[in-house]
């Protein structure tokens, strides 16, 4: 379950309440939502801040515990690198990064009050396939792979720079049997390269033409 705040003590109230649910097996902790007028990605972007959050939650309870990261900082790595010192089990990314639309009628922001909102779908797809490719350089956690993910392919390049696994959002609104279509093709290629395991090909990103 995926769970956000404005203040360390109400993620750590969400974490405790979930720790007694049987059926919640971990947390995603969301420190970088960037659609929210408060909180959002302010502890994504503050290592310090993050460091605080995660080990306040990590006494809050036992279950695998995942961190969402925002790509809306100079370098991914040393925020990835936070996670696995505080004792993340893995961490998921990329979250939206910010991004604007304006009404040139009526010279208003298209998305509202907040005036900013994140920008998802196909176009954050190299974004969020480099930072991926970084953070699984920097950590041993297993990273799960976010963004712009619409197909087997793109599902394929995300494991081939290091994904463990992947998430679909957006694409869900288009296609809501894109998920199955995924896992169907991941079975079909699997077959066809004769893959006992997809660990065979993940990671497995040639850096030469040699």
């Amino acid at each position: 379950m995926s769970i956000g705040g404005e203040r360390i003590e109400e993620y750590v109230s969400l974490a405790r309440s979930l720790d007694q649910q049987a059926r919640v097996h971990g947390v995603e902790l969301n420190v970088s939502c960037p659609n929210v007028s408060k909180g959002g990605m302010h502890f994504g972007v503050d290592p310090e801040g993050l460091r605080n959050l995660l080990s306040r939650v990590r006494q809050a309870t036992a279950k695998v515990q995942v961190v969402k990261l925002t790509p809306m900082v100079t370098d991914i790595r040393p925020f990835a690198e936070i996670c696995q010192k505080e004792g993340a089990d893995a961490v998921s990314l990329i979250n939206a990064p910010l991004g604007m639309a304006v009404d040139i009628k009526t010279r208003r922001s298209k998305l509202g009050r907040n005036l900013t909102g994140g920008l998802a779908g196909p176009a954050i797809k190299p974004l969020a396939l480099y930072c991926v490719w970084r953070v699984c350089s920097a950590v041993d956690l297993p990273v799960i792979g976010i963004g712009g993910i619409t197909s087997l392919e793109d599902a394929l390049e995300f494991m081939m720079v290091g994904a463990r696994a992947v998430q679909v959002g957006t694409c869900n609104f288009i296609n809501p049997r894109v998920t199955l279509d995924i896992i169907e093709g991941l079975e079909r290629y699997m077959v066809k390269h004769h893959l006992k395991d997809l660990s065979e090909m993940r990671g497995k990103l040639l850096t030469s033409d040699k």
